[in-house]
């Protein structure tokens, strides 16, 4: 895996670059959802969300979460960057466990929508638009500062 090593700034460039995509849909699709909540089923309004959400999620969310996972096992397998030791690391990755979770749920609400079976309020939505900023948050704390 040394051949690794001189490529380590670009991989770290495009896991950012990766992780901004994604963190974007992440924080947009519950705020589509919470308009979309107040579009009455079947109707222009409510089909327009359909589409923006649907493109939402595979054409940016499922493509950036790949490559983040991607260029993430990169900077993972590169010699001399991850401390298997660091408690930091196992934390960030338990939090990237948890954005994955929230992408897979909100795949699976966005399904419900497309089908006209949402039983969720707008308020629901609104508080679920606050777990990746509150996870993201983690992420970069235990990243730039490495508490332990």
């Amino acid at each position: 895996m040394n051949w690794l090593v001189p490529l380590y700034p670009w991989i770290k460039a495009l896991h950012v670059i990766s992780i901004i995509a994604w963190m974007a849909g992440l924080l947009y699709l519950p705020r589509l959802f919470v308009y979309h909540c107040d579009a009455p089923p079947g109707s222009d309004r409510s089909e327009t969300f359909k589409a923006m959400e649907r493109r939402l999620l595979r054409a940016i969310m499922n493509p950036a979460m790949v490559a983040a996972f991607v260029f993430g096992a990169m900077l993972l397998v590169t010699p001399g960057v991850a401390d298997w030791q660091a408690g930091w690391l196992w934390t960030k990755l338990a939090l990237v466990a948890g954005l994955t979770w929230l992408h897979h749920a909100l795949a699976l609400w966005r399904k419900d929508f497309a089908a006209d079976r949402n039983r969720r309020t707008a308020r629901f939505y609104r508080v679920m638009n606050e777990v990746p900023t509150v996870l993201m948050i983690g992420i970069v704390v235990m990243v730039i500062v490495r508490p332990f």
